[in-house]
């Protein structure tokens, strides 16, 4: 795909104040594009290893990530491996997983690593809710780098809030133990980051003059929090936010994205009159 072709669709439906917002920031000088994976720019599915972009949404983030002065990211809660296996992202993105306690910014960035005391008290974890998952039918875990997910989507609900609850109950005081709650699993991880201190620091090493990211769950929020003024921050889905505007679904970031993309190209095109035919 061309960096500047516009990408065929059918009616909006995004809101007039969204659309004026993505035209806003097309107009920046470097564009930091920073997306939520599950839920976002891929429906939330039962198992995590089958989720895939929506191909609109891949098509136009593939799109931007070629222009020139425009960075795309992806920030996610799921390990760096599991991100690229199920993402495929252009080659440029950078990308901040496990909530923000991993990072990969290009060839070369160095691997997450654990000092013995981080490595020993993650096998106390993975060891209390291995109990809690043989005891709650539906329930399963997932290893992280730093930490230990507990998934519940396959549960009963109350098997699911008793399993949720027991982890909490003895995992919430631990020293040197981060939880965070997010839709139908509950993260630990012995190293405390978060989507926010991502944000940030993709801002400060891109030197992004504006931002626009786009987030489902509870985790996103703190993402959202760190947004400045001139930035764009999205909701997807009808839950509680912070955000300035909202979609209700990821076929709706797709449309965000392939707007935000015409518009980008359109000034880019502008600005660099020799890129209007590629």
């Amino acid at each position: 795909m061309t960096p500047d072709a516009r990408p065929a669709r059918g009616p909006l439906t995004l809101s007039p104040e969204l659309l004026d917002a993505v035209r806003r920031i097309s107009q920046t000088e470097h564009l930091l594009v920073a997306m939520d994976f599950d839920g976002t720019i891929s429906p939330i599915v039962d198992r995590a290893g089958d989720a895939r972009p929506l191909p609109r949404s891949a098509t136009a983030f593939a799109g931007l990530a070629a222009l020139p002065r425009t960075t795309t990211a992806l920030i996610s809660g799921r390990a760096l491996a599991s991100l690229r296996a199920v993402a495929s992202p252009p080659v440029d993105t950078l990308l901040i997983g496990s909530h923000g306690a991993e990072a990969w910014l290009g060839p070369g960035s160095t691997e997450l690593t654990l000092d013995e005391g981080q490595r020993e008290l993650l096998a106390e974890v993975r060891g209390i809710l291995e109990g809690i998952v043989e005891q709650a039918p539906g329930t399963l875990l997932e290893e992280k780098p730093a930490g230990v997910v507990l998934h519940t989507r396959q549960a009963e609900d109350d098997v699911a809030e008793d399993a949720v609850a027991a982890a909490r109950a003895v995992l919430q005081d631990r020293k040197g133990v981060f939880l965070k709650n997010g839709k139908r699993v509950l993260e630990t991880s012995v190293v405390n980051a978060s989507k926010g201190e991502g944000v940030t620091f993709l801002r400060q090493i891109t030197g992004a003059t504006a931002v626009l990211f786009a987030g489902d769950d509870t985790t996103d929020e703190d993402a959202l929090a760190r947004l400045e003024p001139g930035d764009v921050g999205i909701k997807v889905g009808l839950d509680f936010t912070q955000a300035q505007f909202r979609v209700e679904a990821p076929v709706h970031v797709a449309e965000l994205l392939e707007a935000l993309l015409q518009e980008r190209s359109l000034v880019v095109a502008e600005e660099e009159p020799g890129r209007s035919g590629s």
